[in-house]
């Protein structure tokens, strides 16, 4: 059964998927989510098929997010997901890399640890184990997601209306690779979030529950179910290591992975006339 098929009726992921992705297309924010709320992960996930088919871009990879624990036996799930496209993974440059806001939706920087994919997934393969996904890494880099909706309330109304819209996505920043990252047993680097100067975040690859390898896992899995097998080449942000952290056009924000790496963003207002900002690679598979 794919996941069009399991939509509740009364919502319509087909059009839920037009208005999220005019609304991010145009940059101007919905008041409100557009139509019945989906009523379980299944439809959150047929709108966001919907919603890449609608998109002018290639999934370049993809986020995976925590679902509250008090959300998970009702949901049937730990984790959401969501697609991360080829224009919208950065590179900082020498000025900090520019978050292009939807004025009134949602924004937010988080601390993440991604893996790049070094071979394609087998399609078939929905289960897998920590130790097992972690053959299919090629590198482990830290780095920033950009978290951004035209819906300001996309959080507050939870992980069904979050799969919805991209996963509440906008943008990636790659940082460096982490040396040794296979053979390391120690837990770093730590990440820390500053916004404005204020210290608003720490954590560590600990911090995400199981480690960044269960995020990594769990996505090989539902990406087999949906049909659309983890490939060479691909990203995979684990989960918001130190926090989400909203921000506001005209903020700032630094994020330390302690003497490893050091990225700085700078959020300002997004126009219709505005590509994303920093240094986009668009090479097919995304390696440096």
């Amino acid at each position: 059964m794919s996941p069009a098929d399991s939509a509740p009726a009364g919502f319509r992921p087909e059009e839920v998927a037009r208005r999220f992705t005019d609304a991010r297309r145009t940059r101007l924010a919905l008041p409100a989510f557009p139509g019945p709320l989906p009523a379980d992960m299944a439809a959150g996930y047929a709108c966001q098929e919907a919603a890449i088919g609608l998109w002018p871009d290639q999934v370049a990879g993809w986020k995976v997010g925590r679902i509250p624990l008090e959300l998970q036996a009702e949901l049937g799930a730990q984790r959401v997901m969501g697609p991360v496209f080829a224009q919208n993974v950065w590179r900082p440059g020498p000025t900090p890399t520019p978050l292009p806001l939807i004025p009134g939706g949602f924004a937010a920087v988080e601390a993440e640890y991604i893996y790049r994919i070094g071979e394609d997934a087998p399609a078939s393969r929905t289960e897998w184990t920590a130790e097992d996904a972690l053959q299919l890494v090629e590198d482990e880099l830290v780095g920033v997601e950009f978290a951004g909706s035209p819906l300001a309330t996309i959080n507050l109304l939870g992980p069904r209306v979050v799969a919805c819209d991209f996963g509440n996505n906008a943008g990636l920043i790659l940082g460096k690779s982490i040396p040794g990252w296979r053979e390391r047993t120690d837990d770093w680097p730590p990440c820390e979030v500053w916004i404005d100067g204020q210290l608003v975040g720490r954590g560590a690859p600990s911090s995400v529950p199981g480690g960044p390898s269960a995020s990594l896992a769990y996505l090989l899995g539902i990406c087999a179910a949906r049909g659309r097998p983890l490939k060479r080449g691909q990203l995979v942000t684990t989960g918001a290591a130190s926090g989400i952290h909203d921000i506001e056009a005209g903020q700032t924000a630094r994020i330390a992975f302690a003497d490893l790496d050091e990225i700085h963003c700078l959020a300002q207002p997004a126009s219709t006339a505005e590509g994303p900002g920093g240094q986009t690679d668009e090479r097919h598979d995304l390696r440096p």
